[in-house]
C-alpha cells in the first residue's frame, strides 16, 4: 500500500516538473528598450512587434527574436577623394536605431546584423558623393556645410532600410601626406612674405623719419642764420650766457666741487 502511495507521488512530481518545464519554455522576456519579432515554424515571421514585458509563446513552434531599439553609436572610417583629387580620410560617427514597426521586414530582408550589412555601404556611398563636390580647402572652411549635407543624404538613404539616424557628425578629417606638407610650406611662405613686407614698411618709415629730421635741421639752421644776419653776434653771446648759467647751476649742486672767487685770499684749514 505504501509503495503504491510513493509511486503515485513520484508520478505526480514528475508530471509537475514536466508541466513546470513546459510553462517555463512558454515564457520569454523583452527588456526595456527592446522589441521582439516572433518566428513561427508554420506561418513564418509574424507582422506583430512585441513590446516590453513577459509574454507567452508556443514551445518549439514559435521563437522570439529580440532587437535592441535604443540609439547606438557607430564610427565608420572612409577614404575618398575631393573635387581637386586630394585623398581625404574621414571618420563619420552615426547614432542609429531601427524603426520599431519595420522590425519584421528588417529581420526578413536584412537579418539581425542589419547595422553591419547596411551602414558601412551606404555611409561610404554618401560620403564619396558629397566630398566629391568640394575641394580640399572647402572641406576645411565649409566643414559645417559638408556635415549637414552628409547628414541629410545619409538620413534619407537609411530610411529606405528602416533605420533612423538620430545624429550624424564628422569626427575626423585629414588629408594625404603630400597635401599636408604643401599646406605647411604655403603657410611658411606666407609668413616669410609678411615678415618681408614688415621690413620694407619699417625701412620706409625710417626713411620718412630721416627726411623729416633732416628738414627740421635744415629749417633750424636757416632760422639761426637769419637770426645772426639780423642781430649780429648778439645771439651767440646769449647762447654763451645761457650755457654758462647752466654749467654754474650744475656745479653748484655737486658736493665735490668748491667755488673760489677770484681776487680774494681764502685760507683752507687742512687737517695736520
Amino acid at each position: 500500500m505504501a509503495a503504491k502511495v510513493f509511486e503515485g507521488l513520484g508520478k505526480l512530481g514528475l508530471g509537475l516538473a514536466v508541466v513546470g518545464g513546459v510553462m517555463k519554455s512558454a515564457l520569454y522576456n523583452v527588456d526595456a528598450g527592446h522589441r521582439a519579432v516572433i518566428f513561427d515554424r508554420f506561418r513564418g515571421v509574424q507582422d506583430v512587434v512585441v513590446g516590453e514585458g513577459t509574454h507567452f509563446l508556443i514551445p518549439w513552434v514559435q521563437k522570439p527574436i529580440i532587437f535592441d531599439c535604443r540609439s547606438r553609436p557607430r564610427n565608420i572610417p572612409v577614404i575618398t577623394g575631393s573635387k581637386d583629387l586630394q585623398n581625404v580620410n574621414i571618420t563619420l560617427r552615426i547614432l542609429f536605431r531601427p524603426v520599431t514597426a519595420q522590425l519584421p521586414r528588417i529581420f526578413t530582408s536584412i537579418g539581425e546584423d542589419y547595422d553591419e550589412r547596411v551602414l558601412p555601404s551606404i555611409t561610404t556611398e554618401i560620403l564619396k558623393s558629397v566630398v566629391a563636390r568640394f575641394d580640399a580647402g572647402e572641406l576645411i572652411t565649409q566643414r559645417e556645410l559638408v556635415s549637414r549635407q552628409v547628414s541629410e543624404d545619409l538620413t534619407e538613404r537609411a530610411a529606405t532600410f528602416g533605420l533612423i539616424l538620430d545624429d550624424v557628425s564628422l569626427t575626423h578629417l585629414t588629408f594625404g601626406k603630400e597635401f599636408t606638407e604643401a599646406v605647411e610650406m604655403k603657410q611658411v611662405a606666407q609668413q616669410e612674405a609678411e615678415r618681408a613686407r614688415f621690413i620694407v614698411e619699417k625701412a620706409e618709415q625710417q626713411k620718412k623719419a630721416a627726411v623729416i629730421s633732416a628738414e627740421g635741421d635744415s629749417k633750424a639752421a636757416e632760422l639761426i642764420a637769419n637770426s645772426l644776419a639780423t642781430a649780429g653776434d648778439g645771439l651767440i653771446e646769449l647762447r654763451k650766457l645761457e650755457a654758462a648759467e647752466d654749467i654754474a647751476y650744475q656745479l653748484s649742486r655737486s658736493r665735490n666741487i668748491t667755488y673760489l672767487p677770484s681776487g680774494q685770499s681764502v685760507l683752507l684749514q687742512l687737517p695736520q
